[in-house]
């Protein structure tokens, strides 16, 4: 099935591009094309998006706080006789409820540049400078420190944390080079262990040593070293008392939330 996908925010459209991933990661082969259009504040602008919805109709989504383009939007795609969609309005119709008072109708709010913002600037800049090991002396300034063997996702899964607000260093657990003792002492910041199966490894490592044009069969990719050396980092995991993450079927997201919560947990406690 072929679906085109219509996607208008008055903003960076985030948000929108999000909630559509989730809702079509629910669908098998469904091709879909998307049309995005972001920053759409004025009736110029919305007219010419509506001619490319006319040329190619389908489902539209859309995120707009004002009133009079919403209207637009809403009377043409009625007149084209396709579904035009606001997902955000159940919830601002909820709080507006509950709150007593109605939502503010200004587009990007969420992007504003308030402490938030520059506090998960920090935490980028943090993230990017701690990476693999370097800058330990650092460590105790982080939120989180992971700990795994080479190419358990410890990079994607830091910048990921990053972009949530939490400075991420992370730190490679070699057998044959221990890593600095500090690791071991660290008071603010919360160690996880990342594992995975040796299988999955092996794989993830022969296809790394492939794209570098690399020799595939190598120590780095022997079913017992792979064994041995997943093996030594768990028993230092266990050894530190450190939460474990097995990596082996989650994504980064979902192993960031798993490590998020973590973090909430132990800030209850």
């Amino acid at each position: 099935m072929r679906l085109h996908l219509h996607l208008l925010s008055d903003s960076t459209g985030e948000t929108l591009e999000n909630i559509a991933k989730a809702a079509l990661a629910q669908y098998d082969d469904v091709e879909t094309i998307r049309h995005f259009w972001p920053m759409v504040r004025t009736e110029a602008h919305l007219e010419r998006i509506l001619q490319e919805i006319a040329q190619n109709p389908g489902l539209v989504l859309f995120t707009l706080v004002n009133s009079a383009t919403r209207r637009t939007l809403e009377t043409r795609c009625r007149a084209l006789g396709l579904p035009a969609v606001a997902p955000l309005d159940p919830v601002t119709d909820a709080l507006s409820s509950l709150l007593g008072q109605q939502a503010k109708a200004r587009p990007g709010r969420q992007h504003v540049l308030d402490a938030a913002y520059f506090a998960r600037v920090d935490a980028i800049q943090f993230t990017m400078a701690h990476d693999d090991g370097i800058n330990w002396e650092d460590w105790e300034e982080a939120d989180i420190v992971l700990a795994g063997v080479s190419r358990s996702s410890k990079t994607p899964t830091s910048i990921y944390l990053a972009n949530r607000g939490f400075k991420t260093a992370n730190i490679p657990i070699v057998v044959e080079s221990p890593p600095p003792t500090s690791l071991f002492s660290l008071r603010h910041p919360l160690v996880v262990g990342l594992t995975t199966s040796a299988d999955r490894l092996i794989q993830v490592r022969r296809n790394r040593l492939l794209s570098l044009n690399q020799a595939p069969e190598t120590s780095y990719v022997d079913q017992e070293a792979v064994t041995r050396e997943v093996a030594y980092a768990r028993r230092m995991f266990a050894d530190n008392g450190w939460p474990v993450i097995d990596v082996t079927r989650r994504s980064i997201e979902e192993t960031a939330a798993a490590i998020v919560q973590l973090v909430n947990e132990r800030d209850s406690a």
